[in-house]
């Protein structure tokens, strides 16, 4: 996974709350190879129409161009599906703004080099109202924690240890290698602190 500090993309308002991750891709798609993307099954049910067209008026068939969502509190609650975040990423979203996120949503996220950013709700609402003509572009700076679109710039929050995360292009497993040595260095430290700690060796 490449990792990012500074992204400039369009961003497009999507201003829905709880939009969960069964909306993100419904179920009945999750058995198609993630080789093949899931990027056309983004926010499929609200996408199209019953037959399976596109709806005109949506924003997202609008500005298909979009690499950052505005949207309301609550994005990716609902169940753990990590699919989710697979359909954000193949369609080409590389950050999601909001005043709130289902926390296992958001921990998927950053493992795959999408970044939650959480603003509040005035924030939100300020960059709605901006966005409300359509899609303009946006900068987000990873490092600085901000967002800035034309005149108007805000802070995000992000844990510290996310942001090294998608900086570095991270996951779990890369995080805890690039500690190796500071847990080595406990280990040897703790076994002469806490002796009684370690099990003792069979004969």
């Amino acid at each position: 996974m490449t990792g990012w500090q500074i992204h400039e993309g369009l961003a497009l308002s999507l201003p829905q709350a709880n939009i969960d991750t069964d909306q993100l891709i419904p179920a009945r798609f999750m058995s198609v190879p993630r080789a093949d993307g899931y990027g056309p099954y983004l926010l499929h049910d609200m996408r199209r129409d019953a037959a399976g067209s596109l709806r005109p008026e949506f924003p997202l068939n609008r500005h298909p161009d979009a690499s950052v969502l505005v949207t309301r509190r609550g994005f990716g609650s609902g169940s753990s599906r990590e699919a989710a975040v697979y359909a954000l990423a193949d369609a080409g979203i590389r950050a999601v703004i909001s005043p709130g996120f289902g926390d296992i949503f958001a921990a998927n996220a950053v493992n795959n080099g999408l970044l939650p950013a959480q603003v509040n709700e005035k924030t939100c609402a300020e960059l709605e109202t901006i966005l409300v003509d359509g899609p303009q572009t946006i900068r987000i700076d990873i490092s600085s924690r901000r967002v800035t679109l034309g005149t108007f710039s805000a802070g995000f929050e992000l844990d510290d240890s996310w942001a090294e995360k998608l900086v570095n292009g991270w996951d779990d497993i890369d995080l805890t290698m690039n500690r190796a040595a500071d847990i080595t260095a406990f280990k040897q430290t703790r076994s002469q602190t806490a002796p009684w700690a370690w099990p003792v060796a069979a004969d």
